[in-house]
């Protein structure tokens, strides 16, 4: 590779109790709303009463006093996770993304970086000031893999060039050799005598891996299945003690390996390495539960004649109504289970999830795949949701990390991915994205689980929620908001047993108003927790508007594009999707969920 600068410087993170279900007469009775006048409200946020009346409260054996959570996404963000260097996390923003989307810094932007950087590395700066290693590995693996593989529009730029012949001769003195490693493997970039980077090997044998995987990956190239599986093995999970890891990982390379595997667009193969390398982690870790399949490292079997797994991204919504637990309860009325999995909080986002709003009702958050698998089991639920803490403790181990990244690695995509309960009927997978080239991926991961149907939507946000709304003709150019695509299998078997004839690839763009439904705007949440409860029970109690909506829409069109049993007809899943909010029965599920996820120990 050419020197991009010259020489020469200047400076400058079981039932243990009879099961009790609420009446009908209950549910009419328990649930009210607060429109002018939250109950409750705390300096954090506010109490389960800004939803939920207090007979209600109490009939969950919920202690006022006890559970408080708050209303806003971010206030779920662990107060344990450091924090990291702001000015340099918006630099990582411009840089640690793909080959068209990179936007370079101009020079202004550059000598602050490298001057805080700097500083940093020569212990000038203290606490939320300092850059941490994940950002310096994150930050260097962007610059190096423009250097070497990005197109001219996204190489440095002549203020990043300007910048680096400036500072890179105090940085190479001042930095560790794994980051100058990282910035210049092949003593090639820096235009100044760097014997570091092509010697370096790193320390004990997961460095070595780790060091010559990214040899690869920092030239822009891609690595093999077994190649990516053993990197994760072998630095998973992270033990992280006093805001440091104590597991003996190296945060600069681990971040440099999986930022810069998603700048240069994962292979299929590297995807899959990702989605399938703690499959058997669930079985060890709860080996304890003498479930014989379990102890294997197979997931638990829910005997239910269909499930669908529900694959949202993890670090939520900001912006726009959430209404993927609504649509799961709705859909429990008529006999299609639904598995929800998700985090608490995730960034880059820090958006509204599934988690935070069951947590902020009082379910239980902390159900392990077995139980999760009682719960679908019942009749009167027929929905569960697992955090990736209980089903998946290495990735969960990773999202102090993933805070100091920036950007979204591989990961981001492949844990929307996965059967963390497998059933012995149909089954099928429901993901959503945003980037354009992720729908491909994600249908091939779904048909290597051997599901029987996999759907992918693009919903506002990125998320599953499928919209209402008009759609511009000034919309953003790229594949449209409710654009969805997938496959249903033709029979009984399994996906692996199938040949290309027995499945029913399909694309469409979702048109709510050809069904119905009069264009409305999305109702906005802006990470209120609170608010998206608030939208949500309202509709799942008969009230008409947006919300409604959107949750009979995403209902009854998921029935139908997977090939659900009574849904062929559009018309027809949308009817019934209905029928279980007026009836009740939606509203029922959900409140029984709370009510019997708290008695799981």
């Amino acid at each position: 590779m050419k020197s991009l600068l010259s020489s020469q410087p200047s400076l400058p993170t079981h039932i243990t109790e009879p099961r009790t279900y609420l009446s009908r007469s209950e549910v009419t009775s328990s649930l009210r709303f607060y429109r002018d006048r939250w109950i409750g409200r705390k300096k954090c946020g506010l109490t389960l009463n800004a939803v939920l009346d207090p007979a209600t409260v109490g009939q969950f054996g919920i202690s006022e006093s006890e559970f408080v959570n708050p209303a806003v996404s971010t206030s779920y963000r662990s107060s344990r996770l450091p924090k990291p260097n702001q000015t340099v996390l918006d630099a990582q923003a411009r840089v640690c993304t793909g080959p068209t989307q990179t936007k370079p810094l101009n020079e202004d932007q550059a000598f602050k970086v490298f001057d805080i950087i700097l500083r940093s590395a020569r212990g000038e700066l203290k606490d939320e000031e300092q850059v941490s290693k994940a950002q310096l590995g994150a930050f260097f693996a962007a610059m190096t893999i423009r250097a070497n593989a990005f197109p001219e529009a996204t190489q440095w730029s002549e203020g990043e060039k300007h910048a680096m012949s400036n500072f890179w001769p105090h940085l190479v003195r001042a930095l560790p050799p794994d980051v100058i490693f990282v910035a210049d493997p092949e003593g090639s970039i820096m235009g100044v005598g760097n014997s570091i980077g092509p010697q370096y090997v790193g320390n004990g044998t997961n460095d070595m891996r780790l060091v010559g995987a990214l040899r690869e990956v920092l030239a822009g190239g891609h690595l093999g299945y077994e190649e990516v599986q053993g990197v994760l093995r072998d630095v998973l999970p992270l033990n992280v003690e006093d805001n440091k890891c104590s597991s003996g990982v190296n945060e600069t390379l681990l971040s440099a390996f999986l930022i810069g595997q998603r700048m240069n667009r994962e292979t299929d193969r590297e995807l899959k390495a990702y989605c399938l390398a703690f499959d058997d982690q669930f079985g060890s870790f709860f080996l304890f539960n003498a479930i014989f399949s379990w102890a294997l490292g197979l997931a638990p079997v829910a005997d239910v004649r269909s499930l669908t797994h529900y694959g949202e991204p993890y670090d939520g919504n900001t912006r726009f109504f959430r209404s993927t637990l609504f649509v799961a309860a709705v859909r429990s009325c008529y006999g299609e289970s639904s598995l929800l999995h998700g985090v608490e909080w995730m960034p880059p986002k820090g958006g509204i999830t599934e988690e935070q709003m069951l947590k902020f009702m009082g379910a239980n958050t902390r159900l392990t795949p077995l139980q999760a698998k009682e719960l679908l089991e019942d009749e009167e639920l027929g929905f569960a949701y697992i955090s990736q803490r209980e089903a998946c403790p290495s990735l969960y181990s990773l999202i102090g990390l993933r805070e100091h990244i920036k950007k979204r690695p591989p990961l981001a995509t492949t844990e929307k991915v996965q059967q963390f309960v497998k059933a012995r009927g149909r089954e099928a997978i429901v993901s959503g994205f945003y980037h354009e080239g992720y729908e491909e991926p994600l249908l091939m991961l779904m048909k290597r689980r051997g599901v029987h149907s996999g759907l992918v939507v693009k919903g506002e946000e990125g998320a599953l929620s499928m919209t209402t709304k008009f759609r511009s003709v000034n919309a953003s150019k790229g594949l449209p908001v409710n654009y969805c695509s997938g496959f249903r299998s033709l029979s009984m078997d399994s996906a692996f047993e199938l040949d290309g004839v027995s499945r029913q690839n399909f694309k469409t763009e979702v048109n709510a108003k050809d069904f119905g439904f009069e264009p409305t705007d999305t109702p906005r949440t802006d990470r209120s927790v609170s608010k998206n409860i608030e939208l949500g029970l309202g509709a799942l109690r008969g009230q008409k508007g947006p919300a409604y909506d959107r949750i009979v829409l995403n209902a009854g069109m998921v029935d139908h594009l997977l090939g659900c049993d009574g849904a062929e007809d559009i018309s027809t899943a949308l009817d019934r999707a209905r029928e279980a909010i007026e009836s009740g029965k939606a509203l029922k599920k959900l409140l029984n969920y709370i009510k019997v996820s708290q008695k799981m120990r």
